[in-house]
């Protein structure tokens, strides 16, 4: 029973490693990106950017149908069964749902140009910045369709390669453009980039599946099924998205400065985009488990998630402890001192992270139950907690009160999700993920503290001391639960032996 439970954290462990390992190569690589665009462009340009990004997403998300989701799962089952024809088949329903999906979504942005400017931005007629953007759209909806079908011939390394280039062509396609043309470039960066994905996506995907032009018959018909799963994903992601569109509307209207939306958007992106890297195992390794498991026996499904549970919370807690010291010399060096101003908010905001290590697991089990009501009905409500919450904490204390706020509606959303389950589903967080929520917190609000200190020594003595003791805490026992040592000891014996 020992070796079995050491294997299910090892497995845990060794997915999330590995699939976080890619995210933060690619972090890496858009540090630098985001470095340089913050001292080519500035607070103002990066929040017109982020204005436009979120803008662009929204419409994505609104107008794909859920075919970068539902696809996976019914490619995932045709694969299983190895029925070579049956895939190739819908591969085509998939491609030609995409296709109709990037017209849709084209003809919607360019047509409601004139709303999302009134909406968007309070100054300025920028109707015409959103029809130069909706191609943009359309091959979003591609790379989508494309992207989907690799996950269900579970072509993880390929998915894997299309990320790191794609990373490195945003680099190298942004930073000229930004630099000869500043802010004019930025509509023609994000349709470049869209460009690059779905080219690098394409190349991969045509050489598994090759394109067919010819037709057959009930190929819209038999993806409606797959439509028809991916609605409740869509709805959740076009109400994140509005949120946040949302959010940075009000913060531009209010303020009239696009100043204040840009270290919204950068301290925002610091603590969850950079954090993301550890969750980035969710969705291709511990969705697919907890789906296995969900509907049998109930004791097994709530090991499922306390277990992935335990491994996130205790990656990730060292990583934020670090992140709240370091942000003072990190906003500097990863953008430019403009941006200082956003360090109070990063650093009230990371404690969001650390929430969501917890909550993220517990909300899978809606989807893998297929509750897609109740996975939309818990999106919409953290939705508009986090919008009046954002908007309540701008209003009283500024840039840090959105920070206070982001981490409130963190805590709210898990209450929420945790009761649902629990009746719904009979979930139970166990004593185990309590007792780690618990010290790590502590750790966290302690280096939180240590922030609020004006002595350079001092700050930096206690800081690298609560940050080492949640290191060290994190090792330690992640080494009695997935016994660590024992399997890099016999992974360099046996390569030793071979060498022998």
């Amino acid at each position: 029973m020992k070796e079995e439970q050491s294997n299910d954290y090892g497995h845990v462990l060794k997915y999330t490693g590995i699939f976080g390992g890619v995210q933060g190569l690619n972090i890496l690589v858009s540090l630098v990106r985001n470095k340089l665009i913050a001292v080519i462009l500035g607070p103002n340009g990066m929040g017109l950017a982020s204005l436009f990004n979120t803008t662009v997403s929204f419409i994505s998300q609104a107008t794909n149908f859920g075919i970068s989701f539902s696809a996976v799962k019914h490619v995932s089952e045709l694969f299983d069964s190895g029925d070579a024809a049956a895939i190739g088949h819908f591969v085509k329903v998939v491609r030609i749902w995409s296709l109709l999906t990037a017209v849709l979504g084209m003809a919607v942005c360019a047509l409601a140009g004139p709303v999302l400017s009134d909406l968007t931005f309070a100054w300025g007629d920028h109707t015409l910045h959103f029809i130069l953007l909706s191609p943009a759209i359309g091959l979003m909806a591609v790379t989508g369709g494309e992207t989907a079908i690799l996950k269900g011939a579970r072509q993880l390394r390929p998915l894997a390669v299309i990320q790191i280039y794609t990373v490195l062509a945003a680099l190298f396609l942004s930073i000229p453009i930004y630099y000869f043309f500043g802010q004019k470039g930025i509509v023609p960066v994000i349709v470049l980039m869209a460009l690059a994905s779905m080219l690098l996506t394409v190349v991969h995907s045509y050489r598994l599946f090759p394109l067919r032009l010819r037709g057959e018959r009930g190929v819209l018909s038999q993806g409606v099924a797959m439509v028809r799963l991916g609605v409740a994903f869509v709805m959740a992601g076009v109400l994140g998205t509005g949120a946040e569109m949302v959010i940075r509307s009000y913060l531009n209207v209010s303020s009239g400065n696009l100043d204040v939306v840009g270290l919204y958007n950068a301290g925002f992106m610091l603590c969850v985009t950079y954090a993301g890297m550890v969750f980035s195992a969710m969705e291709t390794d511990y969705f697919p488990r907890l789906s296995a498991v969900a509907s049998g026996d109930t004791a097994i499904r709530n090991q499922t998630v306390n277990r992935q549970i335990e491994v996130s919370l205790l990656i990730v807690s060292p990583m934020l402890a670090a992140l709240i010291v370091a942000l003072p010399v990190l906003v500097p060096l990863l953008f430019s001192a403009k941006f200082l101003p956003m360090v109070s908010m990063a650093q009230a905001a990371v404690f969001s992270m650390y929430v969501k290590a917890v909550s993220l697991p517990v909300s899978y089990i809606t989807l893998a139950r297929g509750d897609s009501l109740g996975f939309m009905l818990l999106e919409a409500v953290f939705d508009v907690m986090l919008v009046m919450l954002v908007i309540a904490g701008y209003h009283y204390w500024g840039l840090l009160g959105t920070g206070i706020a982001l981490s409130l509606s963190y805590v709210l959303d898990l209450l929420l999700v945790v009761v649902y389950t629990s009746v719904r589903y009979r979930y139970r967080l166990s004593s185990q993920v309590l007792h780690y929520a618990a010290i790590q917190l502590s750790l966290g609000l302690a280096v939180y503290i240590v922030t609020l200190i004006d002595h350079p020594l001092i700050y930096w003595s206690l800081g690298v001391l609560i940050c080492t003791a949640s290191l060290l805490i994190s090792i330690y026992i992640l080494h009695q639960k997935a016994s660590l040592w024992t399997s890099l000891t016999n992974k360099i014996r046996n390569r030793f032996s071979r060498h022998a």
